[in-house]
């Protein structure tokens, strides 16, 4: 079993580390959407496949497994030859804008019908007919986006190649001129290296006709690939393509994964425990409430890539300051609960889901922006390991131990009350503990309120380090 677990989930991490590379590639200028779509569909797909099974009712539970193994491995053998890679101006289109913003509607409607329909199956029993075309309905809904390339392909009218270069935006124009001039710089420098001393004791017309003819060589060379120009730095600078040895060097990787690591555990802390916190509060189920915080995940991811990319886009600030305003929000979630307010679940509920969603958006855009795009997979998946180490920390020793030394004393005081009339039974070991009451996650969710607002200071540190970065890549000046 632990062998078909591996397996299982490393071809998981494929799918997802493929699909997500090949379309942040294709749509460079629109990583935050594209990101916060595809993460979207990635967290209703259970709920998605499980609808489907429910249709099909398959008295054999391996049917399940064989429909999720085979499934989507069919479905990506049929696409595999349609999607192609895309470059230069091709990639940017007039109608992005709009489809795009219709993705993220069908999106949203998307979310609130998979709501409405678990909500129907825990209040009601549902007939097989009323199943089916609930199942059918949510079919039309996740084919629904086709139209966008249907329409582009059959509706929409050639446009001629000078149209599509007026796409480009300024930034990349600018771009291009300051290659040109890096270029240029250090074929310069690199004619005063090889120019020979007796050079210098020229007559000035005679030295500068020397130096042309040596500059016009060094030019060609350098085009032929003969020469290899000296740039005068060791290693790529930030937003080229970085190794993920060269970005484990930088700075700004480590803080990106070191706040990663801190906000994600701390998520994922509530995600984990959600069952034990309803629990304690006095709720019999959890079902509505893990579903609830499901459905916030999803917007988070969705809603994230969407307002990263108006600040990066519209202010040309770096997008780690959408994860910097994300955590800290996320820490009022925790300070919220941690204070035993009223409705406490509901806010953590809401608040961690959506932040700790957004996050997923807005890292691999970052990542992507910052580190390149030749070692994205690597560097992508790296990160990744920001869930497993802090749910380790936060999730397993921080409050499952605080929650195992409040369930012990609360066990204590109840064995030593019950002891005063000689009717209680002695407290074995392997008795199952159960904490009750909000002083069970009170300490922790506290704690958790300080962990995020260091992994924010972490973020704004990032975000004073790129500026400059994000001002050239969308053409705009910083304040």
């Amino acid at each position: 079993m632990h062998m078909y677990i591996y397996v299982g989930t490393n071809g998981e991490t494929f799918f997802n580390t493929a699909v997500l590379l090949s379309c942040v590639r294709n749509f460079p200028k629109n990583r935050g959407p594209v990101v916060g779509i595809l993460k979207g569909f990635a967290g209703l797909s259970g709920a998605i496949l499980t609808q489907v099974y429910y249709m099909i009712k398959v008295p054999d539970k391996a049917a399940l497994i064989f429909m999720v193994a085979v499934g989507p491995t069919v479905v990506v053998i049929a696409l595999m030859y349609i999607v192609r890679p895309i470059e230069g101006h091709k990639q940017v289109r007039e109608s992005d804008g709009s489809s795009f913003l219709f993705t993220y509607c069908i999106c949203l409607v998307l979310a609130a019908y998979l709501l409405g329909v678990l909500i129907l199956e825990d209040f009601m029993s549902l007939n097989e007919t009323l199943l089916t075309l609930l199942v059918i309905g949510l079919i039309v809904l996740i084919l629904t986006p086709i139209i966008i390339p249907v329409v582009l392909v059959f509706f929409s009218k050639p446009k001629h190649s000078e149209v599509e270069e007026s796409l480009l935006s300024e930034s990349e124009k600018q771009e291009a001129g300051t290659s040109e001039q890096e270029i240029n710089e250090a074929i310069l420098s690199e004619v005063e290296d090889e120019k020979p001393p007796e050079v210098d004791v020229l007559p000035a017309s005679e030295r500068r006709k020397r130096m042309n003819e040596l500059q016009d060589k060094l030019i060609q060379a350098a085009a032929d690939g003969a020469v290899r120009v000296k740039s005068g730095r060791k290693g790529p600078h930030r937003g080229e393509n970085f190794t993920l040895a060269q970005a484990l060097m930088k700075a700004d990787f480590l803080l990106i994964v070191t706040s990663m690591i801190l906000a994600a555990g701390s998520g994922l802390t509530i995600f984990n425990n959600l069952g034990q916190i309803t629990q304690s509060l006095g709720y019999n189920d959890s079902s509505i409430y893990v579903a609830m915080i499901s459905i916030w995940n999803f917007l988070g991811r969705v809603g994230g890539g969407y307002l990263s990319e108006i600040i990066t886009r519209d202010f040309a600030y770096p997008r780690p300051l959408a994860m910097s305003i994300a955590q800290v929000i996320m820490s009022f979630g925790f300070f919220y609960y941690a204070m035993g307010w009223p409705g406490k679940i509901y806010v953590v509920s809401l608040l961690v889901g959506l932040c700790y969603g957004s996050h997923w958006a807005i890292l691999p855009a970052s990542v992507s922006e910052l580190f390149g795009l030749k070692s994205f997979g690597a560097l992508y998946n790296f990160i990744t390991l920001a869930n497993p180490a802090g749910s380790l920390i936060f999730s397993e020793l921080i409050a499952g131990t605080i929650y195992d030394y409040y369930a012990k004393n609360q066990a204590g005081l109840q064995h030593y009350q019950h002891s005063i009339s000689m009717l209680a039974e002695p407290l074995h070991q392997n008795q199952s503990l159960t904490c009750l009451g909000s002083i069970c996650y009170s300490l922790t969710c506290g704690i958790l309120s300080g962990v995020c607002i260091i992994a924010s200071v972490l973020s704004l540190i990032v975000v004073y380090r790129t500026r400059r970065v994000y001002s050239q890549l969308y053409g705009k000046s910083l304040s």
